[in-house]
């Protein structure tokens, strides 16, 4: 029989793999107790087997049923399958039984962070923090918000206090090489993280991280083969870490295409005004294009304005989607549908906006999502006199920033993996977008990224004509309203740089997109760019 008594002490030396495995020869043997069950669910979990990890953690529950150990596991897998909400609502009712819990809050810190919103997991950060100082985790992932905000006197004094205590928390490591980058340390950087991955303890989830930061570092130093090499590992390790939990589901790129198809069939749409406009917007903006197309800047630009109010990526629409996006007939039934009936999807959009923070009534809200823009169709029917803003940027730039960039899992995210499977993506989605401006009655104006940088009055002074606001001097301060506001998207350490022009950036690695070249050229030919 396995000794299980050499769990303690390994689970005391931080060797948590090694505990794992002693538990999971245990359970083999038919010994099962809440620790074991615990103990073998977080190694399915770190294998990406989370509804392995569930049911282990289930049966933990049935015979310590209250534990708060075995309960946040559980709220953990949550976040890591995705299920932001359910994660957090997990969490919560752990710390209702027993708010001083100090991994519960630790837990729903990275939750918050995983969405994006950085306030509520600071405060949870800092709540884990203060009961339980020896907790390097908490202190380390208040370093990495102030990163990511770019707040660098913040980093330095929050990684210091995590390293104080473990000298070997990555994500403190992560956080001083992101500092370091944007102040122009890149050497520096690139050291520090080139030692943090030559770790083999290094679990994959840090290791993704410090992949993609080690390749900024080493673009900002002219080592472009050695960066793309870095970028590629990270989205390899991307892929393996979130490729089983998605496997099931159809690419992304199909169900752009499956949305494309729909369209195709439908007559025209018919107004359904709103039943009532109390509460509502004076003039409704949606910000859309594709990532890393310059909506997260063109977003900072208008919420520098007085009576504006923007959102940022949130899942407005998620209710419409589930019930009108995903089968054959969806539209024709959201088109065939009258004024009473539509009506529940609009209040279902106002209550996600309101969960966002926002009040929106009288003034103007934007919301940004370049990936609403596979969602037209839902806007079309939902909120025919919105306004619509489509970015614009040459097609080599976006493909290849998606290929840089981190983001969260999803299924449109692992399309970023691959230079061509981007470039597939992209097509498929600009495809659809002028299906939709070509059949539906929609009110567009396109921003190009390259003329808003060049000439920012006139290309602003335009966009706020049709926007309805009026043009001032705040919004050449954008880079201080995201200082503010706080940025959650990939593009928060451009935007904070204020207005410079980084068009063109794929030129120095042309030479990795030719594969992608005959699937972008002829939307290069449409929208104007040069060779």
């Amino acid at each position: 029989m396995t000794d299980i008594t050499k769990i303690e002490p390994l689970l005391a030396a931080g060797d948590i793999a090694g505990a794992a495995a002693i538990a999971e020869q245990a359970i083999g043997e038919g010994t099962r107790t809440p620790m074991l069950l615990n103990l073998a669910a977080w190694r399915r979990e770190e294998d990406g087997d989370f509804a392995g990890a569930r049911d282990l953690l289930e049966q933990a529950r049935l015979l310590a049923p209250g534990d708060p150990s075995i309960d946040t596991a559980l709220g953990t897998v949550l976040r890591k399958e995705g299920r932001i909400d359910a994660a957090i609502a997990a969490f919560d009712a752990v710390l209702a039984r027993h708010p001083g819990y100090a991994v519960a809050w630790l837990e729903r810190g990275f939750a918050f962070d995983a969405a994006n919103r950085f306030a509520p997991a600071a405060d949870s950060f800092r709540q884990a923090a203060g009961l339980d100082p020896s907790l390097a985790p908490a202190f380390a992932g208040l370093a990495w918000i102030a990163a990511v905000q770019g707040n660098h006197m913040e980093v330095g004094d929050y990684a210091d206090r995590a390293l104080a205590i473990d000298p070997f928390d990555a994500t403190a490591h992560s956080a001083i090489a992101q500092s370091e980058i944007e102040q122009g340390l890149a050497d520096t950087a690139a050291s520090r993280l080139r030692s943090l991955l030559g770790r083999s303890d290094l679990p994959p989830t840090k290791r993704l991280i410090a992949l993609g930061l080690l390749g900024d570092a080493l673009d900002r130093l002219g080592a472009t083969d050695e960066a793309f090499a870095a970028w590629q590992e990270a989205n390899a390790v991307f892929l393996s870490l979130n490729a089983r939990q998605y496997r099931d589901q159809p690419t992304h790129r199909t169900f752009v295409e499956h949305v494309h198809a729909q369209v195709g069939t439908l007559g025209p749409i018919k107004r359904r005004p709103a039943l009532s406009t109390a509460g509502l917007p004076r003039r409704h903006v949606f910000l859309l294009g594709y990532p890393r197309s310059g909506t997260t800047l063109v977003e900072n630009i208008l919420a520098s304005a007085d009576d504006v109010d923007a959102i940022e990526e949130q899942p407005t629409f998620s209710d419409a989607a589930e019930a009108f996006l995903l089968d054959d007939h969806g539209l024709s039934r959201l088109a065939d549908l009258d004024a009473a009936s539509i009506e529940p999807f609009r209040r279902a959009y106002w209550a996600r906006v309101s969960q966002a923070g926002v009040v929106p009534a009288g003034r103007v809200l934007v919301d940004m999502d370049p990936l609403k823009s596979i969602q037209l169709p839902l806007i079309a029917n939902l909120f025919p006199d919105a306004r619509i803003v489509i970015m614009q940027r040459d097609p080599r730039d976006v493909v290849w920033s998606c290929f840089r960039r981190s983001f969260a899992p999803s299924t449109a995210t692992l399309e970023f993996t691959n230079i061509e499977r981007i470039a597939r993506h992209y097509s498929s989605t600009m495809e659809l977008i002028e299906a939709c401006r070509a059949t539906m009655p929609i009110t567009v104006h396109t921003v190009s990224h390259d003329r808003l940088v060049a000439d920012f009055d006139t290309e602003t002074a335009a966009l706020c004509a049709f926007v309805g606001i009026e043009w001032s001097d705040r919004l050449r301060e954008f880079s201080r309203t995201a200082q503010r506001r706080g940025v959650a998207t990939a593009s928060a350490p451009q935007v904070r740089r204020g207005l410079f022009n980084a068009n063109g950036g794929w030129r120095r690695y042309s030479r990795y997109l030719e594969a992608a070249m005959p699937v972008l050229q002829p939307w290069i030919e449409r929208f104007g760019y040069s060779p």
